[in-house]
């Protein structure tokens, strides 16, 4: 992908890029800052070689856009492909969105929104999809003037640590 640029109304410019190899560490930075405003700083156990082989790797399990504000990194979105058996077709799933705080109120989360938009339609993806805390008002309110729409009749359900080992090892009892 080729960086896309916009000049918003302040005049400043906002750039959208492919993430490269040596952007890891930013991304990892990135990551403890989103989760450090999600209060959820002591759950990220991810380092720059584990991301380097997810996103680089023999197959790149995922992708990151940069979002820079005059040239200066500010932030980042995370996505990957996940599939709609109904429509037959993949979708784009947006796993992490982050804009510096310092950064914010410059049209940088609308411009890495549209740029993921771009790439599910150039991609024929049939949507896009993500979640978001209840708690976080400010990005309901935000994707919601975007005209996306909650998905309120579905609830997440996961598996993880020892209940995920457990039920692979289903087998073994």
């Amino acid at each position: 992908m080729s960086p896309s640029e916009i000049v918003n109304h302040e005049n400043k410019k906002i750039t959208i890029r492919s993430a490269c190899k040596t952007d890891v560490p930013l991304i990892l930075s990135f990551i403890k800052e989103l989760a450090a405003y999600e209060k959820m700083a002591s759950d990220v156990v991810a380092d720059v070689d584990t991301l380097e082989k997810s996103l680089f790797g023999n197959i790149p399990y995922t992708e990151v856009i940069i979002a820079d504000l005059n040239d200066e990194p500010v932030g980042f979105a995370l996505y990957f492909h996940n599939f709609s058996t109904f429509l037959g077709k993949r979708g784009l799933y947006l796993e992490d969105l982050f804009v510096r705080a310092s950064a914010r109120g410059h049209g940088i989360g609308k411009a890495l929104l549209q740029e993921l938009a771009t790439i599910a339609y150039k991609r024929d993806c049939a949507r896009m999809e993500w979640w978001v805390l209840n708690w976080n008002k400010p990005a309901i309110d935000f994707y919601q003037s975007l005209d996306a729409e909650p998905m309120d009749e579905w609830t997440v359900y996961r598996l993880t640590g020892d209940a995920l080992i457990d039920m692979a090892k289903k087998d073994e009892l």
